[in-house]
Parts: structure tokens; sequence; C-alpha cells
């Protein structure tokens, strides 16, 4: 009996002296840690829906913030494409020249947002030669009749609002950019089943500063022609304030023939 309590006390004492050796040798080689990635590396492509709705929110919101003046031409399928002037003051007004955008093409528009209310101005054109004059529409943040609206001008106004909006019903995924474009592009669908969509669906493009550079919809696309210029302090309507009624999308009814005249009683 005395010699296995002789054995277990030499076995304790190996113990006791082998558990610090060995602690000081783990702390001597610490485990390996990950080499840092290297500068150049190239950034991991986007694959989180959420990631690329948060850059298309911070684009929209530098678009909010930019005043420039720019031109676009627009590709709507009907063979001709038009030229749209956008003009983003420094003071949050805004106004979009829209060639052919009444009177079933025939008629210039531009629709304006200033201190003093949200206008529709009659351009001189083809179908309407008389000088330019405006229309008030409401205030400056009222949403424009749908008998009056071309549509052209949502990607540069309230459209905006509801891209930076983390609240609304929108999915997002990268996109290439429209033939000609350039900038950074997102696909844009909307999650909701209402039939008041928030936006139109389609692909928003935009440039690093937030200048908007392509915009596809089923109303036809958008791509800006050439670099933007340093937008006013405020932007002018085109004419004078008038009581006039305003223009609207539609091409106007034409006339009713007059009846004929009814013929006399046949002579016997």
């Amino acid at each position: 009996m005395h010699a296995h309590l002789h054995t277990a006390r030499r076995l304790t004492g190996v113990v006791a002296l082998a558990l610090p050796a060995l602690l000081a040798a783990c702390a001597d080689n610490p485990a390996p840690t990950p080499a840092p990635p290297t500068p150049g590396d190239p950034a991991p492509a986007i694959t989180d829906a959420d990631a690329a709705r948060n850059e298309l929110a911070a684009l929209a919101a530098a678009a909010q913030d930019r005043s420039f003046v720019a031109r676009y031409t627009l590709a709507d399928g009907d063979g001709t494409d038009r030229a749209i002037v956008v003009t983003s003051a420094g003071d949050g007004t805004w106004r979009v020249d829209v060639p052919g955008g009444a009177l079933g093409g025939t008629a210039d528009v531009s629709l304006a947002a200033t201190a003093d209310g949200l206008f529709q101005c009659g351009l001189p054109s083809a179908g309407r030669p008389e000088p330019a004059s405006c229309v008030r529409l409401g205030d400056p943040t009222d949403a424009v009749p749908r008998r009056l609206d071309p549509r052209v001008q949502h990607p540069f106004t309230d459209w905006l609002e509801v891209l930076t909006d983390r609240r609304a019903p929108l999915a997002v995924s990268p996109a290439r950019p429209p033939q000609g474009a350039s900038g950074s592009c997102y696909s844009v669908d909307t999650t909701s089943a209402s039939l008041n969509a928030p936006l139109d669906v389609g692909i928003y493009c935009y440039a690093p500063d937030g200048t908007p550079t392509a915009v596809r919809t089923t109303a036809g696309t958008l791509t800006l022609a050439g670099p933007a210029g340093p937008g006013p302090a405020t932007v002018a309507l085109p004419g004078p304030v008038t009581d006039g009624d305003p223009l609207g999308v539609a091409a106007p009814e034409p006339e009713p023939k007059p009846e004929p005249a009814p013929t006399g009683a046949a002579t016997p």
C-alpha cells in the first residue's frame, strides 16, 4: 500500500512540473492570425439586396442635393428621340422642359416648381404657336394631375424621395447600364400589390456625384446627352402666369362634323 502511495505522489509531481512547461509553449506559439487584405484587392461584388438598396438610396440622396442643368435624350419607341432639359436649382426649385409633352405630341410644355407653386407652361411649338405662358397647378409639392402628366419629370423630383425612403416597398438589385449610358445602375421593382405604385419600375443609373445618367421605364429611356452644368440659384418660369387652361397630354378631341342639312321634299 505504501508503494502505491509513493507512486501516486511521483505522478502528481510530474504533472505539476509539466503543466507550466506546456502553458509556456502555448504562449510562445499563439494561433496564427489571418493576413490583412492587400490594399489593391478589388472590392467584393454586391450580392446582398440590402447593400444594393443602400447604395441606390445614397445616390438618390446625392441627386436631391445636386444643383445642375443637363440635357437628356428621351427614346420612347415612336422613332423620334426628344431632347429633355432638366434644371435643378440650388434652392430646391426645378424645371423640366418636355418637347411634345402635350396635345398628343404636338405641343411643347415645361413643368416647374417654384416657391409660388407647381406650374405647367406652354412653350411655342407647332401645336401652340403663341408665346409661352404658365398655369398654376397647385402647391410646389403637389402631384401633377394624371391627364397633364408626361411622366418625364418624376425621376428628377418626387421619385427621388421614394428611392431614399427605406420603408418604400421596393426590391433593388444591380443592373447593367442601358445602351449608351454610364454610371452605377440598379433594377428597381415594387413589392406592393397596390395599383398606385410609388414609382415606375425600371433601371435607374447615377454618376458618383448623384447626377442621374439614365432611367429606363415603360415610358421610354432617358439618357444623359452630355456633361451636366452648374444649376442656377433658382428657376424662372418661361412665361407669365395666366388664368388659362393647362394643356392635356392627349390629343384634343376632333371637332364634330356638322350635321348635313336635311334634303327638301321631293318634287312630284
